[in-house]
């Protein structure tokens, strides 16, 4: 893995928001895996910033997002789909039919995750997948356990997950699904190149885990370390479990 420690969470979001812009000037039709949550409000905002000042094109790419609440329909206020119209489709040229969400209100969720890959595999897979991280170490929605699914599939979140995404429903847990439908780990591995995100001390384990530790499930994102284009980008508070740095 290469890993950039860089000052603040600030200097994180700009220099993802580079990468992207970068892909994106060097193939404009470019398939991009994209993340929900905290980590990457910045970056949407440095993309708002720069499509408006016409520094980046999304006219030809394609997106398509890690993971959905099983239950919630797009226009839910708290549905990642609704998350990224706020963060970042309202405001820049994306196609709408590039635009690629799991579908949180299927009545087959295992049906919709075979389709979900096969949409993937027909874009002709993901160029550029960035990623935040839990802080026990889920990527997507790959929670820690004995074994993982490869490929997208519901999932069940554990009582951490659903506690980190409470703002979403009003600072009420027992409001947030206690599923999902997510991306699997070997759809992720599949990627062409993958970015990490990670910013402030509560990932701090977790990146030291997923850096430096054993590969293994009970750390979706060490297996990470098996991919051969993962950058891993952070702050000096995320940072700080890593040894050597």
């Amino acid at each position: 893995m290469n890993v950039r420690i860089l000052k603040d969470e600030k200097a994180v979001a700009r220099a993802v928001a580079a990468r992207v812009i970068a892909t994106l000037a060097d193939r404009p039709a470019a398939v991009l895996g994209l993340p929900t949550g905290r980590t990457p409000i910045q970056l949407y905002a440095h993309l708002r910033a720069a499509y408006a000042s016409g520094r980046v094109d999304f006219s030809k790419a394609t997106t398509f997002n890690l993971d959905e609440f099983l239950g919630l329909a797009p226009d839910h206020p708290a549905s990642y789909r609704a998350f990224m119209e706020t963060h970042l489709f309202a405001h820049v040229n994306l196609s709408r039919r590039r635009i690629h969400f799991l579908n949180g209100v299927t009545s087959d969720p295992a049906a919709e995750c075979v389709r979900y890959e096969k949409a993937i595999a027909r874009a002709g897979g993901i160029d550029l997948q960035i990623l935040g991280i839990g802080g026990n170490g889920h990527i997507g929605f790959n929670e820690p356990a004995s074994g993982l699914l490869s490929d997208s599939h519901p999932a069940r979140l554990e009582p951490g997950t659903r506690r980190s995404n409470a703002d979403l429903f009003g600072g009420r847990v027992e409001a947030v699904p206690r599923e999902a439908l997510s991306m699997g780990v070997g759809t992720i591995l599949r990627s062409k190149a993958v970015i990490l995100v990670a910013t402030g001390a509560g990932k701090a384990d977790a990146i030291k885990a997923t850096v430096q530790g054993l590969v293994t499930t009970r750390v979706p994102a060490s297996l990470l370390q098996l991919h051969g284009a993962v950058e891993v980008v952070v702050d000096e508070a995320a940072a700080a479990g890593l040894v050597g740095r």
